[in-house]
């Protein structure tokens, strides 16, 4: 029953929202600090008037409410399902990816209809292309296919799977992508690249500024993710400003208008690592990025835009257990230690492990203004392995990261509940040239009504899915098919009807019909797990 009641006051709060309708504007921009908790506004707020970088965040004028972010069975989101949210209206389990998720009766917070379990879930992004024919673009500081670009642009049940994820995104055929993740493309994607006419930039920042053709274009730094923006060298590796700023001029060219989303990934990075240097210079090039996206709404008159984090994180705080005399804490004693790190914890640590041991502590003076005491030193050098592999497990690791994090901060007055999410509500910006903003309290699912009116998309996204995303067993029913598994991460559907053959490869928008490659319109989605590909109803008009 209570949850009954809740279904009916969020649904009357939702009727509300949208009651008077939205004006649909040709440019629309999501925008996302992922894992930024709603103390990370104040502390970057206080970090600019201490450092005399101005009294306000960029973002400030914008805000209007707060988004209550979940995943189908869990109060707490991951960033696959919340983004996800933001990205179907459906809602997710974690590790989902734009996909049905699995029924969970016992603890589903909202129904989940069983009979779409696998069933990937189209997207903002591909419905802004399929339906309105406008450009799209991602641009983040993690690499591609990580949890929240992936959720706008491929569909998987287990986001760890780059394998799967990395080329949904290369086929997609954005306008604009910008990151990381070079060690990711393979020779396939490049092929399509060619094949496609876009243009691929590596690791040349001077060339991603300066491009100004009308074609496709990717600019990917790093083996994998960017740096943090405070460990980033500015001549080059771009900041996410940049970044953004080079999507708006490209994207902006296209007559029919665009859709954008733009990431600042890791400040959910150096949380999940209790890193406070890197948690508020994270938001900080996140902030200036909103800047450059509110300059070009405000400007243009005809885009609207929405900033949302996908959760919280780390339980991040401005005061501790471990700072007496909380209220009487000087703005000095509060982030005058923060002001002096250079580097963040995992710069620092690249740093330290190429440095001899009798260098240590002048090196850690330099970059901190900390004098290591004997004991701190014996600690970093006893750390049990120098590199903590996964990022969500820095803050519980023996890494000399983690070591070098617990030094920075035992000088600090910022407290930290955990190294994982946590469950509070984020904070909500937003801007319509006409004002047909969110406002109060909306939940994930409102963020991608909204986002539906506003781009003018009158199709349900559920429609366009069973139109993208039907099973191939009904697609080609009564028809001769077989699935080829000579490559099992990539199997190949072959059907055939008369002298009539299709070749259809999973994660792939391009198919071949007798031999000939033609465009799908969509990707290409297989599941492993009911052994099925989610394609195109239309193909059948192939055969």
């Amino acid at each position: 029953m209570r949850r009954l009641s809740l279904m009916f006051g969020f649904l009357a709060i939702s009727i509300l929202i949208f009651a008077e309708g939205v004006k649909p504007v040709k440019n629309v921009i999501v925008m996302i600090p992922d894992g930024t908790s709603t103390s990370v506004y104040s502390a970057a707020r206080w970090y600019k008037i201490y450092n005399k970088m101005g009294d306000r965040l960029h973002i400030d004028p914008y805000l209007t409410g707060t988004v209550t972010t979940h995943s189908s069975n869990a109060p707490i989101g991951d960033s696959a399902p919340t983004g996800s949210t933001y990205a179907t209206g459906v809602l997710q389990k974690t590790g989902n990816v734009a996909i049905h998720p699995e029924a969970d009766p016992d603890n589903d917070l909202y129904p989940v209809d069983a009979s779409r379990t696998y069933q990937p879930a189209a997207t903002i992004l591909e419905a802004s292309r399929i339906e309105k024919n406008k450009a799209t673009g991602l641009v983040v500081t993690c690499e591609f296919p990580h949890a929240t670009p992936a959720d706008f642009s491929a569909h998987h049940y287990n986001r760890g799977q780059y394998k799967w994820l990395a080329p949904q995104i290369a086929y997609q055929n954005l306008d604009v992508m910008f990151g990381g993740g070079n060690g990711i493309l393979t020779d396939d994607m490049k092929h399509h690249f060619n094949n496609n006419g876009t243009t691929l930039i590596q690791d040349d920042k001077d060339a991603l500024l300066n491009y100004n053709s009308n074609g496709k274009v990717w600019a990917l730094f790093g083996d994998r993710a960017l740096p943090y923006d405070i460990d980033r060298n500015p001549d080059k590796v771009p900041s996410i400003a940049e970044m953004t700023g080079k999507a708006l001029e490209l994207l902006s060219k296209n007559e029919n208008g665009f859709f954008l989303m733009i990431e600042g990934s890791q400040v959910d990075w150096a949380a999940h690592a209790n890193d406070a240097a890197g948690i508020i210079t994270e938001f900080i090039a996140f902030d200036e990025a909103v800047g450059k996206v509110m300059e070009f709404a405000e400007k243009d008159g005809n885009t609207a835009v929405v900033i949302m984090a996908d959760h919280g994180n780390s339980g991040f705080t401005i005061g501790s257990r471990d700072c007496g005399g909380y209220d009487k804490l000087s703005i000095n004693q509060l982030f005058e230690a923060v002001s002096d790190y250079k580097l963040s914890g995992n710069g620092l640590e690249s740093v330290l492990l190429k440095t001899k041991p009798e260098d240590v502590k002048a090196v850690f003076k330099q970059y901190t203004n900390i004098d290591l005491t004997d004991e701190e030193f014996e600690t970093l050098m006893s750390s049990k392995n120098y590199k903590e592999s996964n990022y969500m497990e820095v803050a519980n690791s023996n890494s000399m990261g983690r070591n070098i994090i617990t030094i920075m901060n035992s000088r600090t007055c910022f407290g930290f509940t955990t190294g994982g999410h946590t469950g509070e509500e984020t904070l909500l910006a937003s801007y319509h040239p006409q004002d047909d903003v969110l406002r109060g309290n909306v939940r994930n699912v409102d963020v991608n009504k909204y986002l539906l009116e506003v781009s003018g998309i009158d199709k349900p996204l559920q429609q366009l899915s069973d139109e993208i995303f039907a099973k191939h067993t009904d697609v080609f029913a009564d028809m001769k098919m077989s699935i080829d598994k000579k490559n099992a991460d990539f199997p190949v559907l072959n059907v055939s009807k008369g002298r009539k053959k299709l070749e259809i490869t999973a994660f792939s928008s391009v198919a071949k019909l007798n031999g000939k490659p033609f465009d799908i319109g969509s990707v290409v989605v297989y599941i492993d797990k009911n052994d099925t590909f989610y394609l195109p109803k239309s193909l059948v008009e192939k055969l």
